[in-house]
């Protein structure tokens, strides 16, 4: 994982249990404080200007040491330490240092009025208070109605809001230097538990994700004519040319209306139908180049916008025209969203003209990324595990998952069961989905229907290892496969478009999208060739004779049929 989380930290949790004789303290003293600013950036970083801060205050137990924010400024702008820094600094790594001057001078491209909308939204506010456990100004507790919270989530707040107030984007040493205390006190104790949790998920990670290395190699099979397969290179554009049409639909009994595209093939037969679904805070032009690639291979190919949790909605919650990123309901009108598609088009398809004769409404295919990967997932037949949720979000402020502040979203749904299997769904693509607490073991089990997830090991959205690689295990289906992109992250797949209010930073997206969304065509295609129109003899590109032939060194991808994880599920 190239991020501050890969500082060297030789001290293993068991060090803080053993005699305390048996090691330098000050060297200790020098590693802890540099776990602190790597666990103290990160969060800072996710959330994304007060009085000013003058110095920052280091404490684990009975020791304190203080640090200025002009050192740490003046530091962050010209990469000199003075004799302050120097005492705790002097033995990082160069490169990591490095990467702490960045971290602390990347520009965040939110305003007051976007992150002020954000930070008091249940999720923003969440983040809140896993960070009052660490970072503290020089006041106690406050209480509001019912809450009592620490000054910290306050202070945060403040801090975040000011240090956007001047300008369209701002840094974190804005944010130290608006903290409303003159003083800043960070619980390195706190931090150093957090530091180990990281490392051990990084680690368990990496071991995940070298064992699929392995086993995809394990079954790998060259096959005879794998000329042909090269030569047949799922890669390029299909020979259909295709027509877009876009359709306004209006579900009268839950008050819903929303647009979809759909692309139609020229061909004189019915075909198989693709449904893709946007992620969270995205669109329906997310996935523009796949539907292209699709209907040019020969799928009708719908794409709808789901307005509760669209871009629009992401627009109207940072201008202050929505009061919450998604309400739990999303979790139920997404699958339905799609499920009325179908009926719609169905409809359309025996009274208009163009549609008639082109759609094949029972070899039916979804594909979804993120908050999407969800909604193909419920739709292949996974349950919401409301006795899954019971554990994991009452957890929730000591996870480093930050998928659970969506997926816990769905606890307050009313009814304890919810069904949103298709028969008309053949099979499913998830590309970083969100399973682990929405499904949990049990949802996921009941999923009869081919399925293949799509993994990106660097996704710290929704991390790969609690996310898609062990629910990949909890699978029962007698077809699933996992495929990983190697260095990927949680937007890697997505097409950003240009009219974005909030650009995404390369850092973000990562290296190489176009070839990531290049693995995702011809996954896809392969997977819906073989399993929604029912043609076999596309499963040999499933296999990694063929991935072998596409997969690049600067973004692996190796895929899948089976693993075993050690330990506990």
């Amino acid at each position: 994982m190239n991020s501050l989380f890969s500082i060297p930290l030789s001290c293993s949790d068991t060090c803080f249990r053993s005699n305390p004789r048996s090691r330098p303290k000050f060297s200790l003293w020098k590693k802890i404080v540099l776990g602190t600013f790597n666990l103290m950036i990160f969060p800072l970083l996710i959330t994304s200007e007060t009085l000013a801060a003058e110095r920052l205050s280091l404490s684990f137990g009975i020791i304190q040491r203080s640090i200025s924010i002009e050192s740490l400024e003046t530091y962050a702008h010209t990469g000199k330490l003075n004799n302050e820094l120097k005492t705790y600094f002097q033995y990082a790594p160069k490169e990591q240092l490095t990467q702490l001057r960045e971290v602390l001078l990347t520009p965040i491209p939110l305003n007051n009025v976007e992150i002020s909308q954000f930070l008091y939204t249940p999720i923003g506010e969440n983040l809140l208070e896993k960070l009052e456990n660490i970072i503290q100004g020089e006041s106690g507790n406050t209480k509001v109605g019912n809450t009592s919270r620490t000054s910290g989530f306050y202070a945060m707040r403040a801090a975040l809001i000011l240090a956007a107030s001047n300008s369209k984007e701002f840094t974190i040493l804005d944010i130290l230097e608006k903290f409303p205390s003159n003083k800043i006190s960070i619980d390195l104790a706190r931090s150093w538990e957090m530091a180990l949790e990281v490392r051990a998920l990084v680690n368990q990670t990496r071991k995940a994700i070298a064992l699929i290395n392995t086993k995809s190699k394990e079954e790998t099979k060259i096959a005879s004519d794998i000329s042909a397969i090269i030569a047949t290179n799922l890669g390029r554009q299909g020979k259909y040319t295709w027509e877009k049409r876009t359709i306004s639909l209006n579900d009268i009994k839950r008050s819903r209306q929303f647009k979809a595209d759909i692309y139609l093939p020229q061909v004189n037969a019915a075909r198989p139908v693709i449904v893709i679904s946007h992620g969270l805070g995205s669109d329906r032009t997310s996935f523009v180049y796949l539907a292209n690639y699709l209907a040019s291979h020969g799928f009708v190919v719908a794409v709808p916008e789901h307005p509760g949790s669209n871009a629009e909605q992401l627009e109207a919650l940072l201008s202050a025209k929505a009061d919450e990123v998604a309400s739990p309901e999303e979790f139920i009108d997404r699958p339905l969203d799609i499920k009325y598609l179908l009926d719609r088009l169905t409809d359309l398809s025996r009274v208009e003209s163009s549609f008639q004769g082109k759609l094949n409404l029972q070899q039916v295919g979804v594909v979804g990324q993120s908050f999407g990967g969800y909604t193909a997932l419920a739709l292949a037949g996974a349950k919401i595990n409301i006795k899954q949720m019971d554990e994991s979000c009452a957890n929730l402020d000591n996870s480093l998952n930050i998928s659970l502040l969506l997926q816990c979203l769905a606890y307050d749904l009313r009814k304890p069961e919810y069904d949103f299997s298709d028969p008309r769904i053949k099979a499913a693509i998830a590309i970083n989905p969100i399973t682990s607490s929405i499904f949990g073991k049990d949802g996921l089990s009941q999923i009869r229907i081919p399925v293949m997830i799509v993994s990106s090991s660097a996704d710290k959205v929704a991390p790969a290892l609690p996310e898609q690689i062990k629910p990949f295990t909890w699978l029962q289906t007698q077809n699933k496969y996992l495929a990983m992109i190697d260095g990927g992250t949680h937007f890697s797949t997505i097409a950003e478009s240009p009219d974005a209010k909030i650009p995404l930073p390369p850092e973000v997206i990562g290296v190489s999208p176009e070839l990531a969304q290049n693995y995702v065509e011809v996954l896809s295609d392969a997977f819906f060739q073989s399993y929604v129109n029912s043609n076999s003899n596309y499963r040999r590109y499933l296999d990694n004779g063929y991935i072998n032939t596409i997969s690049r060194s600067t973004l692996p991808l190796s895929i899948v049929r089976s693993l075993e994880l050690k330990g506990k599920d």
